[in-house]
């Protein structure tokens, strides 16, 4: 084969060519390579597998369906308590009950004697003390936060006593209320003791009815009705005030999407979504009150609108922690300031959740005005913080509690066991009648089999509280030849049309009664399972049937479990 010769034309341009595509190859290899370098984005460090970012970009139609029969909101996912807020009385301890005894000593000259153990001087301040020592000792699951004075019972020997309550197995600072009726005798040394404590909320005579008249948006009066109140909710309703209030603010409105009428699930975790932009934004959130109770949760088995956000959430506190206004008065406002001024309220109009709150963040429009006309999943308002969005998205979890009016009840459920009380959760309703997904669930939360389970878990004639969905209240007859059972049905009273519940909500709802609902059950259920001293759950305990979750966590995360495999979360 003839050589190439270097001083021969031809050759010289054969090598030139060869050195011109070694070189264009090169320089693409670094072009690629430098396009790579930009444009990948290493997985968060949340991600523990393929699966979750598979769970997240597919989803077609996000109902959250997890076992909804436990519900928790922001003070139950607390990783730290929530600061004591200013002005709030520190716990009463065995110390602050001594250092009262040594004032009163030398502050005080008052006979506690034994001249006629028949007759009580509820007003003896001693007769305080000894009941907060006897409640000390009796209920240790709750911090006693200050009493009121002893008033006379209905006979001779009794006193009546109202104190406020904290229970410490919850990280809020919301505090509740109870006034018993205690019989009170004299020890040896003629000082008092109490000798039997009545029921919860037995001495009406410290009830003390507080007839509280709050105005309204419109500068009237609402009707009140003549009953014994929560002094401490205040549910009513921020207003802006003046035009030039109005128009100095910024506002982050959304258009209702299609998370209307989902599950409560898919509900809360979009409302946070567009709470957490409207933080990051530093925006007022323009909020819509009215929430649709998905067909789940209704005894008609329908999706009902017009129900009130403050039936099912704490709204005094998400106002006290978060910059919101209700849309209504919102709408009134920009109407009025469109119509008496020339110059209309700057509006930067969004149709896309693809436009990220990154995008926003500089904008200087009066409103950001979310639309979501696209179809279903895409006009998802959660669809806003997918995405690279949710790096600089934070949903705000301790921003939403539960209700105070239902904590209330359940204070009252747990107060009436003297918060002594164990608790079983038995899953049963559709998960039992799926035989595919849980073959065994049916048969492992059958009567006999539970009786069985906790006969070697739970010592007998305990309060037995049992949390459940199962609809027939005889389902669990047997388990009362063992214990104490109570059913969230054996409390109807504190939701019915006598009860404090009853008449507060209705005024909420503008004189109109409010239904006990299936979304209120489960909060109630919920909470007083949660605060029982020995809990048995349906899974891992009473059945090895897998328990299917899938939801979302306040760090983003999303934890699926289906094959039985143990996953640890901030929700169960």
């Amino acid at each position: 084969m003839k050589e190439l010769d270097p001083t021969d034309p031809i050759g010289q341009n054969i090598i030139k060519l060869i050195s011109n595509v070694c070189f264009s190859v090169f320089v693409f290899s670094v072009l690629i390579f430098t396009v790579i370098a930009i444009t990948y984005q290493p997985p968060d460090p949340w991600e523990s597998s393929r699966a979750l970012t598979k769970v997240f970009t597919e989803i077609e139609n996000a109902t959250f369906q997890t076992d909804t029969s436990v519900l928790k909101t922001g003070e139950d996912i607390a990783t730290a308590p929530v600061a004591t807020p200013i002005g709030s009385v520190a716990p009463i301890t065995e110390s602050t009950i001594e250092k009262s005894e040594e004032e009163l000593g030398k502050n005080v000259t008052l006979k506690s004697g034994c001249e006629d153990v028949s007759v009580v001087n509820c007003s003896d301040p001693r007769v305080l003390i000894a009941i907060q020592r006897f409640n000390l000792r009796t209920f240790k699951a709750i911090s006693f936060l200050d009493y009121q004075s002893p008033v006379n019972g209905s006979k001779p020997d009794e006193c009546d006593v109202v104190w406020r309550f904290r229970n410490k197995k919850e990280k809020s600072w919301r505090k509740y209320r109870d006034f018993r009726r205690f019989k009170i005798g004299f020890t040896d040394d003629c000082s008092y003791k109490v000798v039997r404590p009545g029921r919860w909320h037995s001495g009406i005579n410290a009830r003390r009815p507080r007839i509280r008249v709050n105005a309204t948006r419109n500068g009237q009066r609402a009707k009140v009705v003549p009953a014994v109140r929560d002094d401490e909710i205040n549910d009513t309703i921020p207003v802006l005030g003046s035009d030039s209030a109005f128009r100095k603010g910024k506002y982050l409105y959304y258009s209702r999407g299609g998370d209307y009428c989902k599950g409560m699930n898919h509900y809360i975790w979009s409302f946070l979504c567009a709470l957490g932009e409207a933080q990051y934004l530093n925006r007022t959130f323009v909020m819509d009150l009215s929430v649709c109770l998905a067909s789940t949760y209704t005894q008609s088995n329908k999706d009902e609108e017009g129900k009130d956000f403050r039936f099912y959430f704490d709204f005094e506190h998400l106002k006290e922690v978060s910059s919101i206004v209700e849309e209504g008065d919102f709408l009134k406002d920009w109407k009025k300031w469109d119509k008496s001024h020339k110059m209309k309220v700057p509006v930067r109009k969004v149709g896309s959740h693809k436009v990220t709150p990154m995008q926003l963040k500089k904008d200087k429009s009066t409103i950001i005005w979310r639309q979501f006309d696209a179809p279903e999943p895409e006009n998802y308002w959660y669809r806003v913080c997918e995405g690279p969005a949710a790096k600089f998205i934070e949903r705000p979890w301790q921003a939403l509690w539960k209700s105070k009016r239902l904590m209330n009840i359940v204070s009252e459920i747990s107060g009436s066991m003297d918060w002594d009380f164990d608790a079983v959760h038995v899953v049963r309703g559709e998960k039992a009648q799926n035989k595919k997904l849980w073959p065994h669930l049916d048969d492992d939360t059958s009567p006999d089999a539970i009786v069985a389970k906790l006969q070697g878990t739970i010592a007998p004639w305990r309060n037995l509280y049992v949390a459940t969905n199962e609809p027939f209240y005889n389902y669990f007859d047997k388990l009362r030849s063992h214990y104490k059972v109570h059913l969230l049905d054996d409390y109807k009273y504190l939701w019915g049309n006598t009860s404090e519940w009853y008449n507060e909500t209705s005024v909420v709802n503008g004189g109109r009664p409010v239904d006990f609902d299936g979304y209120m059950r489960v909060e109630v259920d919920t909470e007083v399972l949660y605060r029982a001293k020995k809990r048995v759950e349906t899974f891992y305990n009473l059945t090895m049937d897998c328990k299917d979750v899938s939801v979302g966590f306040p760090n983003g995360d999303l934890f699926l479990d289906w094959n039985c495999d143990y996953v640890a979360s901030a929700l169960y």
